[in-house]
This record gives C-alpha cells, structure tokens and sequence, in this order.
C-alpha cells in the first residue's frame, strides 16, 4: 500500500486559534486515513515552519507528498510564497520532491475556494448564532 506524505499548511497568527486550528484538522485527516503521514505547518509566525516541514518529510517513507493549503482563498501565499517553497514556478501544480537519496512526485493542491460545503457551513453558524437572541 502506498504511504503518502500530507503538508497541511496554515497562515500562521499571534493567537493561539489558528494553530490549534491547523493541528486539529491535521489529527482528524490523520484519524481517516491509514494512507496519511500528516504534518502542519505555517507560513508566518507559528511553528513549526513549512520548511521545518518539508525537511522532515525528506526522511520519512513516502511514495508521494501533497501540500495541501488551510487557506479560503487565493492570495500571495496561495500563489507565490509556498509554491517557491516548492521549487514551483508559473502556476505548476506538480513537481517532485527529493526524499531519502531519491526523487517522489509532489502536489500542490488548492485553496478550499467557493463550495458547496464551505456554504453549508456558514449556514449552520448562522442559524447557531440565531439561537443566541
């Protein structure tokens, strides 16, 4: 059975909530999936850093990586900054990732962007704030 490699990527913040956060949905996709080696990581000001993660990754046993970003939209970490920290250039959704003295594939997946789960989700808080008056 193939092993891959999981980055969940947060912004990272000054407030304890964010990476609680990222390490929470980590340990829930962690908890769904055998096939998952999941590690979080931040752009800015929490730890451990992105880089911090990906240099471990290089040492664990994985047929492929996929970094996959905690963020809503598109903006300058989205389209610039994590893909740099990919060796991505141009919008490049795919490369490869050097582990272990050998070369494995590696993704880049989306923002969450518009979906229809994001807005069921913002329907169930309002209606739980309509509860409050």
């Amino acid at each position: 059975m193939a092993r891959y490699g999981l980055l969940l990527v947060g912004h990272g913040s000054k407030l304890p909530y964010n990476r609680e956060l990222i390490f929470e949905t980590g340990r829930m996709i962690q908890d769904r999936s055998d096939a998952f080696s999941v590690r979080c990581g931040f752009m800015s000001i929490d730890e451990p850093t992105v880089d911090e993660q990906l240099e471990a990754f290089r040492h664990d046993e994985i047929d492929a990586l996929v970094v996959v970003p905690l963020f809503l939209a598109r903006g300058v970490h989205i389209e610039k900054d994590i893909p740099a920290l990919l060796g991505l250039s141009g919008g490049q959704k795919t490369g490869t990732f050097r582990t272990n003295g050998s070369s494995i594939p590696l993704a880049y997946a989306d923002p969450i962007g518009v979906d229809p789960l994001l807005a069921e989700m913002m329907l169930r808080n309002a209606q739980n704030a309509l509860t409050l008056i």
